[in-house]
């Protein structure tokens, strides 16, 4: 970038007027007028030393700390498929990725918030949706971890960057029911099934053999055992 000085080809003590800052994630809300369901993640940025910041190139990393809580019995057992069965946690009990975000902030002399808008998936084969559906009415507990660059003001008044180390971060609890209300606005009572090719062709073949009206009708048929008997050949016709 032009105008740029890096204090140790200027050999003086690269940490002169180096923008400190401290990072806190104090809300979350859901993103109105999203394409995609998205939380908005409220963070406040404090200066802590150095010189006025200019701009921030911020990268933020966010985890579910699934092992800083407890699982009741039914919980455990919807979460086997992502952390294993019961003697497997120890290994397993490990924080799931479930963002990275880049955000660009705008000059600031003290401090600043920025919303980091966090997209909610609803497939169900990652594990960040197994977790949700499994702790259904508690909280989530999430880190947020911070680094990018700081372009700020020098002791000199000329432009500087410098680098925000991984030791920054944040934990927030986030309230299950946020997740869950948000994902239901967008995809209402229905959930996406990946199959196969051939899983989805012989679905597709009970679903017509015993005229079954829809997707759901036909796998809760399969479930229940209570597909009717189908018509006799050439007695109705049934088009897909």
């Amino acid at each position: 970038m032009s105008g740029v000085r890096q204090d140790r080809r200027q050999g003086r003590d690269p940490h002169d007027g180096i923008a400190d800052l401290a990072f806190a994630v104090t809300g979350a809300r859901p993103l109105e007028h999203a394409a995609v369901p998205t939380l908005a993640f409220r963070l406040d940025i404090a200066r802590t030393g150095g010189g006025p910041v200019r701009s921030v190139t911020l990268t933020t990393t966010v985890r579910i700390a699934a092992a800083r809580r407890r699982y009741a019995p039914a919980e455990r057992l919807s979460l086997a498929r992502v952390f294993g069965q019961d003697d497997q946690w120890a290994a397993a009990l490990r924080p799931l990725a479930w963002a990275r975000l880049t955000t660009t902030v705008p000059p600031f002399d003290d401090s600043a918030t920025v919303d980091l808008p966090v997209p909610c998936t609803h497939e169900g084969e990652l594990a960040v949706t197994s977790y949700f559906d499994a702790v259904r009415d508690t909280v989530v507990p999430l880190d947020f971890l911070f680094n990018g660059t700081v372009f700020h003001t020098g002791a000199d008044g000329a432009l500087r960057t410098s680098q925000i180390c991984w030791a920054r971060e944040s934990s927030y609890d986030l309230p299950a029911g946020l997740w869950h209300s948000l994902t239901a606005r967008y995809f209402g009572g229905t959930r996406w099934l990946r199959v196969s090719r051939e899983a989805h062709d012989d679905l597709a073949a009970y679903r017509d053999r015993h005229a079954l009206a829809d997707w759901d009708t036909t796998v809760r048929a399969l479930l229940d055992g209570t597909a009717p008997v189908p018509a006799p050949e050439g007695a109705a016709a049934w088009t897909r």
